[in-house]
């Protein structure tokens, strides 16, 4: 049931591997941007925000913090055959009720995974990498508290030109549906991604947005603004605003639309998904 989604990232990744490959020595250039990376490196971003709801009253209870911690570790100094490198990597996002009086966390999202990374040079020399990956994500909870999901993930990100990166990313979902009914409809099936450099070094934007399974309904959407008030530093502060569903599991079924600010720690390179 799961072929109608997997087949165009079949068809991507016959397409990158056939005919948007150039020369075997920009292959090596292009490895030689994962290998300029330590081996453990940044993944995902790394974030402190604290923030209030929009679309209800804002209290002690519906302000909140959320954090991420995200990195990765390659597994290998050199290529796999296909030029593949070999990764694990970690994500975990927290919900802190730090306003209310006994400051509860009220969810925490586990997310580990492998993942195959591809490098590459489209034409017109766009570093682009191709990534396949295995991923679990869940709250570690139990009971009807309980709320996991895994998936088989296909991606594609390009640095399409110095100040746009984009990015398609789009996952077969593996659910059980009597812990978690209708958590494929709120996850769906894939994800679109896009950063501006507003000014290289300084300013820059980002957008996240994930397609739920209903015609309009579900999904979600997340933008945020970074500066970084250090040029030689690698960290920003960050206005990000997300509405919609799924911003953390265990309430997967509610829309949310919070606006928080913080500081965000970034990939020095571009993300490989």
């Amino acid at each position: 049931m799961y072929f109608k989604y997997l087949l165009p990232f079949i068809i991507l990744f016959s397409i990158t591997a056939n005919s948007q490959i150039v020369e075997e020595k920009k292959n090596f250039r292009a490895a030689d941007s994962l290998l300029k990376e330590h081996s453990f490196s940044v993944h995902r971003d790394n974030y402190f925000l604290t923030g209030v709801p929009l679309n209800e009253p804002i209290t002690r209870n519906s302000a909140d913090v959320k954090y991420q911690i995200s990195f990765k570790q390659r597994l290998t100094g050199k290529p796999w055959v296909g030029g593949f490198f070999p990764y694990l990597m970690y994500t975990q996002k927290a919900f802190w009720d730090i306003y209310a009086s006994s400051k509860p966390f009220s969810e925490i999202n586990f997310n580990p995974g492998v993942a195959i990374v591809r490098p590459f040079y489209l034409k017109g020399g766009r570093l682009t990498y191709a990534t396949i990956s295995f991923e679990h994500e869940s709250n570690g909870r139990d009971s009807i508290y309980s709320r996991t999901w895994n998936m088989l993930a296909f991606s594609l990100k390009s640095q399409i030109s110095p100040r746009w990166t984009v990015g398609i990313r789009g996952w077969i979902p593996f659910v059980d549906n009597e812990d978690n009914p209708g958590l494929t409809k709120y996850v769906g099936y894939g994800e679109a991604s896009a950063t501006y450099q507003i000014k290289p070094g300084r300013w820059s934007a980002d957008v996240l947005f994930r397609k739920g399974s209903g015609l309009i309904n579900y999904g979600s959407l997340q933008t945020q603004v970074n500066w970084k008030p250090y040029k030689n530093e690698n960290y920003y502060i960050t206005l990000q605003w997300f509405v919609g569903y799924t911003e953390s599991l265990i309430d997967y079924q509610e829309h949310k639309s919070m606006l928080r600010l913080g500081f965000t720690i970034k990939p020095e390179n571009m993300g490989i998904f």
